[in-house]
């Protein structure tokens, strides 16, 4: 799995960055290695949303293009959200290929 970490609206810190792929690693075991992977995370500016730190996953597999979106008010929570929603998505995607 190659993963590529973006920030939109903020600058991804090491320890965001290293949390993002210890938790995405999860997902390795399930991906073939050359799977394109690509988080992006983004803080929104609008102040009435309550639920600013927003993460995106996408994932180029031979198939179909896996999406995935979460908002919560802590990055790192958006992360963990972020990473059961794809294992979720990863898992029925392999389960149909067989």
């Amino acid at each position: 799995m190659r993963l590529q970490v973006k920030g939109k609206n903020l600058e991804v810190s090491d320890s965001i960055r290293a949390y993002a792929e210890r938790k995405l690693s999860k997902l390795d075991r399930q991906l073939h290695d050359q799977t394109q992977v690509e988080l992006e995370l983004a803080v929104e500016r609008n102040p009435s949303i309550a639920d600013n730190q927003v993460a995106e996953a996408t994932i180029w597999t031979k198939g179909p293009v896996l999406r995935a979106r979460e908002a919560t008010t802590d990055m790192k929570a958006s992360i963990d959200q972020l990473t059961e929603k794809l294992l979720r998505q990863v898992k029925h995607y392999r389960d149909k290929r067989t």
